[in-house]
């Protein structure tokens, strides 16, 4: 498979060679163009001089599109079968949507008639045949539309991932398992899990097909399901979960692309499910539409896109992601106004020098950060002295508290309550001055508070004394100031436990951050809410003003990916959330996503069984909460056509124990393969462990996953170390979601006893193999004669 893979990698990479060929062709006429339209200065009528700027612009117009298209816009391809008439469309596609009557012969045998690539935008050669169709053209259309169910005459897709002009992967995806197609006079190749459902659907037996059969209908209900509501799909290990989720929004959004302007979200709960998911469909990523997040790479702060890179122990998992959280927080972040130290503050030393207004000294008040604005200082002052109308006004410590607690009586944003803080200074000010009864007129009245605000305010030190009392908090800043743990505690006072406190505290003063603080700040971000910024004017430069040529000239636009990234930056709400393994979301983290889906529609995608989280019915009143009171319709996935029924049946010993009574999805084949278990030292588990991988990478074409307890990651990093890029070593959290041709489980007791939901994440990581599977034992898994670790027996 690993040949065939390289081979058919090495067909799309000439096929993009002869693209950007082609495309560089058309660049050098487009500037051709523009520079032969401006030498021609000696023009004899004005109409001449306008048509010449008209062909000069449109010359700019066509040079820029293909410049700003220029990266990575080849990203799939489809094989079709002969249509029902010979008809083209301007694009050089046969417009025909059924396949003719003849297409396919009584054995079950055809031959593609048309391939098209499908790309950013249309490239037709010298004898204007097409060699990419506009993802947007009708040609393009099956890309998006064609199902198992109802294939039209596609026979295969495929997804082409390239990064520049080189072509990293295929995944294909099989319209016709049935069929056995020919290209050129070979056999059509199928790469991925294209070529496992090809396998499936020409074997001999008609169970088999009736099979593949039932796969194909059940997901392409989901895939077509009105997306009015709320869409829940369930379905076991290997049921394809993922892949339907994927396709269901390539599908929303061709069939209703300005519904979804707004955007779709899909939300995948590792770095590693993210990138496979980007390889399988990279084209929803056009025009910005659509987003593909980790759950840890999902907030953004004040210096942009905050992303997890270390993770907390089981025991700060469950408090951070626990809904109790959410009143530590919010203490939190009105408590963090008092400063970082804790301490009285540094009252004021120096008296007023004169003049109209003047301020003692305050202690130091830290600098201000162009990203983050004002920081929270040490110490905030505690008194204030003002000098106005030849008076010194004095606010001490106890005024100041009085103030500070008066403010934070409302109910907005922590941030968005500083102007009701300024006021109430003012106003205590203004009340200590005596003047407010200087006039009985009331327009003389008002214009003396008018001049008295406008002096005190109008002055650098009040500033820098508002930003050190009432800074602009950050969610970072607040969770800094929660690692002190005599603060966390105050804070968390009858909502966590000493220990509780003293574990999250510890796993704070750490500079990175965990999947769970990123939910934190996210709604820390909520809580604290960002005062509008003041919009800068655009510079422009008089010449242009004077001539018009802004006007004329085009300028270079944005690319799709700058667009969309920029639109991916800017935008808060989405029109459809997709979110994948939904089961292991916390409580916290439904809270994240569901403010980013206030007014969407959504797709709930998970299986309760391979939960991670260690308290389901938490997490499904806050995922209730965040859905509100939308409709539900749900569907349920119910064969596994990854694992051989070896290794299912296996697993489902597990899940046995892990939910007593749920039902595992049936397995479609069987290889005959049976699980292999071998006892390793723990002082031998290293080599043990290098060893079964090197055997495995022998014995399959493709990849090989080592999964361990989290507290082994990088330990199993180095014992892989130097084996080649086809194996990798995984957190028993990282697999989730992840498939591999082999699977080595290490020390299962090791995986089942690091949280709550440790049964749960063995049943995963006892589900990833397509072929073979792997168990090695420690004297932890109490195993038996051959082998087999105490939770796998019988």
């Amino acid at each position: 498979m690993a040949d065939v893979r390289d081979r058919e990698i090495s067909v799309e990479q000439e096929h993009l060679d002869q693209v950007y060929r082609r495309l560089e062709e058309k660049i050098h006429e487009a500037e051709f163009l523009m520079t032969d339209a401006a030498k021609r200065s000696q023009v004899g009528t004005p109409g001449a001089l306008a048509e010449r700027d008209a062909q000069v612009f449109r010359a700019g117009v066509h040079l820029n599109r293909l410049n700003s298209e220029f990266e990575d816009f080849l990203f799939g391809r489809i094989d079709l079968l002969l249509g029902k008439d010979g008809k083209k469309g301007p694009d050089g596609a046969y417009t025909s949507v059924e396949p003719a009557e003849d297409a396919v012969s009584e054995n079950n045998t055809a031959q593609i008639a048309e391939t098209l690539h499908i790309g950013r935008i249309g490239v037709l050669d010298a004898d204007y045949s097409p060699l990419v169709i506009d993802w947007r053209a009708p040609a393009a259309a099956p890309f998006y539309r064609s199902t198992p169910v109802d294939p039209g005459r596609v026979v295969r897709r495929r997804v082409i991932r390239s990064k520049g002009r080189k072509v990293l992967g295929v995944e294909d995806d099989l319209m016709r398992p049935e069929l056995t197609a020919t290209l050129n006079g070979e056999s059509l190749p199928v790469i991925g899990d294209g070529a496992l459902m090809a396998a499936l659907g020409q074997a001999r037996s008609h169970t088999m097909r009736d099979i593949v059969a039932s796969i194909q209908a059940e997901q392409d209900m989901v895939i077509r399901a009105p997306a009015a509501s709320v869409t829940y799909v369930e379905g076991g290990p290997g049921t394809g979960k993922t892949a339907v989720a994927l396709h269901r929004a390539a599908y929303l959004l061709y069939q209703d692309r300005r519904r979804y302007a707004g955007g779709i979200l899909i939300v995948s709960p590792t770095p590693l499910l993210v990138a496979y998911t980007e390889g399988v469909l990279p084209s929803l990523g056009e025009e910005g539409q659509v987003a593909i997040r980790a759950v840890g790479a999902l907030a953004d702060d004040a210096s942009g896109a905050v992303e997890a890179t270390v993770y907390d122990s089981p025991a700060v998992a469950r408090v951070k992601g626990s809904s109790r959280m959410l009143h530590v927080l919010r203490k939190a972040a009105r408590g963090a106004l008092e400063g970082t130290a804790g301490g009285a503050g540094a009252a004021a030393k120096a008296p007023a020098q004169g003049g109209q207004l003047s301020f003692g000294d305050f202690g130091d008040l830290g600098e201000e950060d162009d990203d983050e604005g004002p920081q929270i200082p040490a110490e905030p002052p505690t008194r204030l002295r003002v000098v106005a109308f030849g008076r010194r006004l004095e606010l001490e410590a106890d005024a100041l508290g009085r103030i500070r607690r008066n403010a934070l009586s409302g109910t907005a944003p922590v941030n968005l309550l500083r102007p009701r803080a300024r006021k109430l200074l003012l106003d205590a000010l203004w009340s200590q001055s005596g003047s407010a009864g200087r006039h009985s007129d009331p327009e003389l009245a008002a214009e003396l508070r008018s001049s008295f605000d406008e002096d005190i305010t109008s002055e650098d030190d009040f500033i820098r004394f508002l930003d050190a009392w009432w800074p602009e908090l950050t969610p970072r800043s607040v969770l800094s100031a929660m690692g002190d743990e005599r603060r966390l505690g105050r804070w968390a006072r009858r909502v966590l436990n000493p220990g509780e406190v003293r574990k999250v505290a510890r796993s704070l003063k750490r500079d990175a951050l965990s999947v769970h603080d990123v939910a934190l700040i996210d709604e820390l971000q909520s809580i604290l809410g960002t005062p509008p910024k003041p919009r800068k004017k655009k510079d422009l430069d008089p010449l242009d003003l004077l001539t018009g040529l802004d006007e004329l000239m085009p300028q270079r636009e944005e690319s799709q990916r700058e667009r969309a990234e920029r639109l991916a930056a800017e935008r808060t709400e989405y029109a459809h959330v997709i979110v994948d393994e939904a089961q292991d979301l916390t409580p916290m983290q439904w809270r994240m996503v569901g403010r980013r889906g206030r007014h969407a529609t959504w797709t709930i995608v998970g299986d309760p069984a391979q939960s991670s989280w260690s308290d389901p019915d938490e997490a499904a009143a806050a995922r209730d909460e965040a859905l509100g009171s939308r409709p539900r319709r749900r569907f349920t996935l119910t064969v596994n056509y990854r694992n051989p029924a070896e290794i299912a049946d296996l697993a489902a010993k597990v899940l046995a124990l892990a939910m007593p009574g749920s039902e595992s999805p049936s397995a479609v084949r069987s290889t005959g393969v049976k699980p292999r278990f071998a006892v390793v030292r723990d002082k031998d588990l290293g080599a043990s462990v290098r060893e079964e991988a090197a055997r495995l990478l022998d014995q399959v074409d493709g990849t090989v996953g080592v999964v361990v307890a989290m507290n082994r990651r990088e330990q199993a990093a180095k014992w892989l170390d130097g084996l080649g890029g086809r194996v990798v070593a995984l957190g028993s959290l990282e697999a989730k979601g992840l498939e591999y041709d082999a699977t080595v489980v290490v020390t299962p007791a090791e995986i089942a006893d690091e949280s709550p939901a440790g049964l749960r994440v063995l049943y995963v990581a006892l589900t990833r193999a397509t072929q073979q599977l792997t168990v090695l034992s420690g004297e932890r898994d109490d195993p038996d004669g051959d082998g087999v670790p105490d939770l796998l027996r019988e």
